[in-house]
């Protein structure tokens, strides 16, 4: 019989060879879209009639080949420009690997878009013209990626056939970017000289380029060994509803219920109900209408304790063994994405899991350039596309965990509370910045946490 310690190994394995979800990131012009489209098309993932409607817009704008970058350029601004303005997402699969693709914006001022399709990607693709090497959105990618914890990243040298395959070139700029990736603490890059335009080296191996003797990009994507074991990290539990039926079959049921973001869940196992710190022991949990004895990352479920205590949506119940620190001051790196600054002294809601509190934001300490990663001190403000420090002071206890330890709970939102806008993309503990800190003064209108 297989034991449940064998079984959370097994549901482990199975996600981590099922499912892979990447971005893709370069500068205007490098080729991101040809090469998804390229993807889509080889690894036959491309429906007929999607084909048919590339070709004959293709046709009319007189080119003698599909424009596969049609596959992913959804919007009309951007089927009329030629370049990528939202973040398209796509899904497809081959037989060894399900996939969903982020296909991100080049522009600087798009950033924030990169941001967001990278946020949840276990593997990042930038693209660099063979023509102009690594330059300075390249760098700003790597940055982007490092920061995000993107564990994997290839370096896709595209259009190869423009440079006549020369290795040389191919070398020349794998060397560069994989030492200023490898100093932003990047885990693993892998270098590729490909063609998306002709197809070389994207699914099938390229007959122009015999001195490379590494993967196709697509057997990259296949075999790349992603981790999605979120069983080994400390057991969160972000309560998301309490469900109270009360009725005359469950007069006294109480649930909690929520996904579970990382981690382990067993019956019988004492665990801590933050931030209020009480204390009980896991009588039950249920699954799909069920009763089982453990439960694990990510399944959604409901859990029961065994003792009554005053639990609401935004509680996080974790092991008693090893609970999170909670904290009323958060120091973290955000990215911006709101058209409007964000400056020091703002009213904000910051929503981490399934918990909204209000904050002000005390400090922004430094805005980073990730051009040369240097720090610009006390910016004042961080404007769209920006990324920076800053020091937020919420009203409540939040049970945060270090992004470094944890890209699910030590992540968060800054939000406007006036329209619910979202203002910045927030990732808990270090990161390139200094993490001085100055004194604050109260706030006099209230707000001060």
């Amino acid at each position: 019989m297989t034991s449940t310690t064998e079984q959370v190994g097994d549901f482990a394995d199975l996600a981590a060879t099922t499912l892979l979800r990447f971005a893709t990131a370069g500068s205007v012009d490098d080729g991101k879209s040809t090469l998804v489209g390229r993807l889509l098309h080889d690894s036959k993932s491309v429906l007929t009639d999607q084909l048919e409607a590339v070709e004959r817009v293709s046709a009319s704008r007189g080119q003698d080949a599909p424009d596969l970058a049609l596959l992913t350029d959804g919007l009309r601004a951007e089927r009329e420009q030629g370049i990528t303005i939202d973040v398209a997402y796509r899904y497809f699969a081959t037989a060894r690997r399900r996939f969903i693709l982020a296909d991100t914006p080049g522009h600087v001022q798009y950033t924030r878009n990169m941001v967001t399709g990278a946020s949840t990607a276990d593997l990042a693709v930038v693209l660099v013209d063979a023509r102009n090497g690594v330059i300075e959105q390249t760098r700003r990618h790597a940055a982007v990626a490092a920061l995000l914890r993107v564990p994997h990243v290839v370096l896709a040298v595209n259009k190869m056939d423009l440079v006549g395959y020369e290795e040389s070139v191919f070398a020349k700029i794998a060397e560069e970017f994989t030492a200023y990736a490898s100093d932003l603490g990047v885990p693993e890059i892998t270098a590729i000289p490909i063609s998306a335009l002709a197809g070389d080296n994207v699914v099938e191996p390229s007959a122009h380029m015999d001195w490379y003797g590494g993967p196709t990009v697509l057997e990259h994507l296949e075999t790349v060994p992603v981790s999605h074991d979120l069983t080994a990290c400390p057991a969160r539990f972000p309560v998301q509803y309490v469900i109270r039926p009360q009725t005359a079959e469950h007069p006294d049921y109480r649930g909690y219920a929520g996904q579970i973001a990382s981690g382990v869940l067993r019956v019988g196992e004492a665990v801590t109900v933050l931030p209020s710190g009480r204390t009980s022991v896991i009588a039950g949990i249920d699954a799909l209408g069920e009763s089982v004895d453990i439960a694990w990352a990510p399944q959604s479920v409901t859990v029961r304790l065994a003792d009554d205590i005053d639990i609401s949506r935004g509680d996080l119940i974790a092991p008693s063994a090893n609970p999170p620190a909670t904290t009323q001051d958060v120091i973290a790196t955000v990215c911006h994405v709101a058209d409007q600054p964000l400056s020091v002294g703002a009213r904000v809601l910051l929503k981490h899991t399934t918990r909204t509190v209000k904050a002000i934001v005390k400090e922004i300490p430094s805005r980073l350039t990730l051009d040369d990663l240097s720090q610009h001190p006390d910016p004042g403000q961080l404007v769209a596309n920006d990324i920076g420090r800053v020091v937020v002071r919420t009203a409540e206890p939040l049970a945060l965990d270090a992004y470094a330890d944890s890209r699910r709970t030590g992540s968060f939102l800054l939000i406007d509370p006036s329209d619910g806008t979202t203002l910045a993309a927030g990732m808990a503990g270090e990161s390139f910045a200094s993490q001085a800190r100055t004194t604050v003064q109260a706030d006099e209108e209230g707000w001060d946490f």
